[in-house]
């Protein structure tokens, strides 16, 4: 199983909003049942240990050429242009797992008045984001960072950030983490500040292509390269935004029937496009 396909969907024009579950075949049913075998132990403690080696590979070997820009960001999340108080004031970005910058360098061609802090897990990425012919020091800065066991604030500041996004991100931290990745988001947003979550849905189609012995945990698969990748629940991904502080303001699934040419199928893709809120004290 690797990453091929599944986020080129995201320009598809056939979508639709629930805040239900995609309903299941009987054939994914009785599939999902009979998925019991784990990894083991020892190879998920070494996939933890090679986490961010893993990463550093995909991208030696996919460099910038693997995922499209994100010219949908601005479209689906309006945040990204009203969430201004004035017309002329600069809006403080956190591109929390950047990648490559296929999301901020449509952003920083569209919106001339912005500053963007891009941090990933993987030093490669970073570098080649730096690379990048529109990145500039004035209006981005690119940095590696773990955001659960790094200090985010050792470079920004508590409460500076208007908008932080996570976009296909918070799939690829072990369960166990992510709290920690929310909380060090959490500090550096000011009150009133959001989050813009997209990622991985419970009952997604890449959910159910992984074979017997991928499975981590509920919900959570490993894919060839190493890589891994959780799908979630609109309850559990309230539970954890929640546990760090965050208020919701909009959780819903986004439904898409996706036609893959090279199998000749319709697939069902499931996403968790959210908006979180940082609360502003009484």
């Amino acid at each position: 199983m690797s990453l091929t396909g599944e986020l080129d969907s995201l320009e598809s024009p056939h979508q639709s909003t629930d805040l239900r579950e995609r309903t299941l075949t009987p054939e994914e049913k009785e599939k999902l049942r009979n998925d019991r075998v784990f990894v083991s132990d020892f190879k998920q403690q070494k996939l933890e240990t090679d986490a961010q080696k893993n990463w550093d590979l995909f991208y030696k070997r996919n460099t910038t050429n693997f995922f499209k820009d994100r010219h949908w960001t601005t479209r689906e999340f309006d945040e990204l242009k009203n969430c201004r108080e004035s017309e002329g004031q600069k809006l403080v970005l956190l591109e929390a797992g950047c990648g490559v910058g296929n999301c901020i360098f449509p952003l920083l061609e569209e919106d001339l008045n912005i500053f963007i802090y891009a941090c990933d897990f993987s030093p490669r990425a970073v570098e080649f984001v730096k690379q990048n012919a529109l990145y500039c020091t004035e209006r981005c800065l690119a940095f590696q960072c773990d955001l659960t066991k790094d200090d985010l604030q050792a470079t920004i500041q508590v409460e500076t950030v208007d908008v932080a996004t996570l976009i296909f991100v918070l799939s690829a931290i072990h369960p166990e983490k992510m709290q920690k990745a929310l909380e060090q988001i959490f500090k550096v947003l000011r009150p009133g500040g959001i989050v813009l979550f997209r990622d991985y849905g419970l009952y997604d189609h890449a959910m159910l292509r992984f074979k017997s012995g991928n499975k981590l945990g509920e919900n959570f698969y490993v894919r060839q390269d190493g890589t891994r990748s959780f799908f979630f629940s609109r309850e559990h991904l309230a539970g954890l935004f929640q546990q760090a502080g965050f208020e919701t303001l909009v959780n819903e699934y986004v439904l898409r029937e996706t036609v893959n040419k090279k199998e000749g199928l319709c697939v069902p893709r499931v996403f968790l496009q959210s908006k979180f809120c940082k609360p502003v004290p009484s």
